[in-house]
């Protein structure tokens, strides 16, 4: 039996990071992970969907200029390769080069201190939950019955199919629905809210919806799939809106409805450790109700980021190993949306915003068709909202336009460390260049705050 300070089931983005975390502080570590390291991210989330969403902008930016062939085997296996290429920072070799033991193998509780893993005992101080999440199945008449699509198969298709549905309007949907639409396949989107990407600011996400409509993508709101069909050739699914059915046809349905925590299979139940269907109970350091047993990740929540749980893990065994207690601060937050022009986003709505605040708050606006290079460079779709409380400081902010998920980097520099927003417009910022989007508004807080 092998005895370790730390013992971690799970190598995704938590895992990886408690790991390397670990090692700072000179502890012992095991990496227990079933699969290969680098979790949903590396081999079926981040890394193979940006991939994917790279080549389709370089063939839609093409297709300005003349006709494209497009091989569908050819752009997968790209895919596939470009996977394997980022998978080698985090290889089993660097791993163990590290000094972190890697186990690959299923891990159960036996008790608080000890993991079965594949009929071997290991033991450890203390034990991380970082399973991470998989593919959200709705239960939806005849689907167990089709061979559907997730982001965890999608990306292993030999070929391009010619026509999809995308059930669900989130995130992973649009960014999907939008790249595989610009490589040829007719993409239909099925989303129960009234429009899509509907936890953010509307008038974005109506924007956004416009553009896809423009490229050629279907949207269907408000509406509910019911019912699901195999046919000769591919599904046809039944959807509800308003009381009234509706069939949509397709070779492929791609299912993207969210995310559920791994939490079967590694006896949690049976040395007590509390959840419930949707996440594993922990206290502000991440700490389970067992002493000595943590969770991170996707496991835990609110926010399912690989970024969120390289934090909570980094400060989980700080937590763990150290008198210093860390707690994350949910409201600085930061997420992406990966579509074209992309979507940005910190903190607060604004709807949000005025729940809480009332009208004690600053509203800045601009749009990208202001800016001289978004002009040039034909990417004038877009614009910005910053919400600032009475004193200036920010309390939520949304981009959508190109190079968003950069530019959001710098409010959250000025967001994180209680900046005062119009004190950006002090800092020079090079002409021309996207961030002059953020330089005006901050101008505009400065003059307002006269």
């Amino acid at each position: 039996m092998k005895k370790y300070d730390i013992a971690i089931i799970g190598a995704g983005a938590g895992g990886l990071n408690a790991a390397f975390e670990a090692l700072v502080l000179g502890k012992k570590v095991v990496l227990i992970e079933k699969n290969a390291p680098g979790g949903e991210c590396t081999w079926s989330g981040c890394i193979p969907s940006k991939a994917l969403i790279n080549i389709a902008d370089e063939i839609h930016t093409a297709k300005k200029y003349g006709a494209v062939n497009i091989n569908g085997k050819e752009i997968l296996n790209k895919v596939r390769t470009l996977i394997h290429e980022a998978h080698q920072a985090e290889a089993v070799e660097v791993l163990n080069q590290a000094g972190i033991n890697y186990i690959k193998g299923y891990a159960k509780f036996k008790d608080s201190n000890t993991l079965d893993v594949d009929g071997k005992e290991i033991k450890a101080d203390k034990i991380f939950i970082c399973t991470g999440s998989s593919a959200l199945v709705p239960p939806i008449k005849g689907l167990d019955w089709i061979d559907y699509l997730t982001n965890e198969n999608i990306f292993l298709l030999d070929d391009l199919p010619k026509s999809m549905i995308v059930l669900g309007g989130g995130p992973i949907g649009v960014e999907l629905a939008q790249a595989f639409n610009r490589l040829g396949v007719s993409v239909k989107i099925v989303e129960m809210a009234e429009t899509i990407l509907f936890r953010e600011e509307k008038e974005m996400a109506l924007e956004i919806q416009s553009i896809l409509e423009k490229e050629g993508v279907e949207v269907f709101t408000s509406s509910k799939g019911i019912e699901v069909k195999e046919e000769i050739e591919g599904v046809n699914l039944i959807v509800d809106k308003d009381g009234k059915t509706n069939e949509i046809k397709a070779e492929k349905i791609l299912l993207a409805l969210g995310r559920k925590p791994n939490l079967k299979g590694f006896n949690l139940e049976k040395i007590g450790v509390r959840y419930n269907n949707k996440a594993i109970e922990v206290n502000e350091c991440f700490e389970t109700n067992i002493p000595n047993i943590y969770a991170v990740g996707d496991v835990v929540g609110p926010y399912l980021f690989s970024h969120m749980g390289a934090v909570q893990a980094k400060q989980a065994v700080r937590n763990a190993f150290t008198k210093t207690k860390e707690i994350v601060d949910y409201s600085n937050t930061s997420w992406c949306t990966f579509t074209h022009p992309e979507f940005a986003r910190t903190g607060m709505k604004e709807e949000e915003a005025r729940a809480k605040f009332g009208d004690n708050i600053q509203v800045f606006t601009h749009k990208y068709r202001d800016i001289d290079r978004a002009v040039v460079d034909q990417k004038s779709q877009g614009m910005a909202k910053i919400i600032c409380d009475k004193e200036g400081y920010i309390l939520g902010a949304s981009i959508l336009g190109e190079r968003a998920c950069e530019m959001l980097g710098e409010l959250q520099i000025v967001k994180s460390f209680k900046i005062p927003f119009y004190r950006l417009h002090e800092a020079i910022h090079p002409y021309p260049s996207y961030s002059e989007l953020l330089l005006t508004m901050s101008k505009n807080a400065y003059d307002n705050k006269k």
